[in-house]
């Protein structure tokens, strides 16, 4: 694959993914969490890169420097994603890691490997308003030219509401965290309150990863963490 090959999709237990995540998806079943690691979870296009610089920025306690360390997807891989060439996965990058690890997902809820439950594994979950989602999506998928072909606009936001895009339907997505939101060491936010109250979503989700940070720090972090400075 060069790159520039449009995927076709393929179902896992009746859900769509493009063919990179179907290709390690046996490992990916049973890759093996540690209780310390911590799994950031959304659907695609809900914020997941602002949520995961966020945790890293508050793990490491406003060092911008450590959170310069490697690129995004280095530093949290994405579980079950494969890049383009083949060469690089993100569960190849989480079998070698030691604990504690980050780690981004797309997929619903179901469908997340045991281990993590298992584990007791604390969950970070962001959901997105789906008009906004969509739109994101769309844009994404006319721009990277290994994504599904997106089609036009009106064929495309038919296959969202219908759960036929990549990582399946947006509204199973969203609920099917939320119902077990209270069952697991899960926070469930929203980007529409990080948009409205960044230092707010910002001492949640310290306080949830049980770190106490200076009101400075936090600013430093929300600072850090807007869109401009990314």
């Amino acid at each position: 694959m060069d790159g520039t090959t449009r995927e076709a999709t393929f179902q896992i237990q009746g859900i769509p993914f493009p063919e990179r995540v179907v290709k390690y998806w046996a490992r990916v079943e049973q890759f093996q969490a540690s209780k310390e690691d911590l799994l950031i979870a959304t659907y695609p296009k809900a914020g997941t890169t602002w949520t995961q610089e966020v945790v890293d920025h508050i793990l490491n306690e406003g060092d911008v420097e450590m959170c310069r360390r490697a690129p995004t997807q280095v530093r949290m891989p994405f579980l079950e994603m494969t890049s383009p060439d083949g060469l690089s996965a993100g569960i190849t990058k989480l079998e070698v890691m030691d604990p504690p690890r980050v780690i981004k997902t797309h997929l619903p809820i179901q469908l997340v490997p045991r281990s993590f439950w298992e584990a007791g594994c604390k969950v970070i979950y962001m959901a997105r308003n789906p008009k906004d989602t969509v739109v994101s999506y769309y844009h994404f998928d006319l721009m990277n030219l290994t994504q599904p072909e997106p089609g036009t606009w009106q064929q495309y936001l038919e296959k969202f509401m219908a759960g036929q895009l990549g990582w399946g339907s947006w509204y199973d997505h969203v609920k099917g965290y939320w119902r077990e939101r209270q069952n697991k060491k899960m926070l469930y936010i929203f980007f529409e309150d990080m948009k409205e109250d960044p230092v707010r979503e910002v001492i949640r989700i310290a306080q949830f990863l049980g770190k106490q940070l200076s009101k400075s720090t936090i600013d430093h972090i929300v600072q850090m963490t807007t869109f401009s400075a990314m």
